[in-house]
């Protein structure tokens, strides 16, 4: 929520800041172990398992699929919910099909999302 807003009362709040407070407030976590993970494949295996999410057999399995979901409710949205990715220091050796840092790709992510909220730990 923006900071002018914080203590301003709801009818005077943009109505944005108010739903994503409310749903903030009562979110299920969904936690992702990601330690002993060999391979971007593997991990979106774990998600899938933890998450059971909508459409998640069309699930694209990479990050650019990943991104659709979470933020567009693409096949694989985990529903209101906070991504927990646990032990992500195994993430580190892992790329991209294109040879980027996988883990740099997550971290972006986890940055940029508005729709959930994805924490990495």
């Amino acid at each position: 929520m923006s900071e002018c807003w914080r203590d301003a009362p709801d009818y005077e709040r943009p109505v944005a800041d108010i739903i994503a407070n409310r749903h903030r407030a009562g979110m299920k976590t969904i936690n992702i172990d990601c330690a002993g993970v060999r391979s971007p494949d593997e991990l979106w295996g774990r998600y899938l398992d933890a998450a059971r999410p909508a459409g998640g057999e069309h699930f694209g399995r990479n990050l650019d699929a990943f991104w659709d979901a979470i933020e567009g409710g693409g096949p694989g949205w985990p529903g209101q919910v906070v991504l927990a990715f646990q032990h992500t220091e195994a993430l580190s050796d892992l790329r991209t099909s294109a040879g980027t840092s996988f883990l740099d790709g997550l971290r972006q992510i986890a940055e940029q999302a508005t729709r959930i909220r994805v924490q990495l730990s």
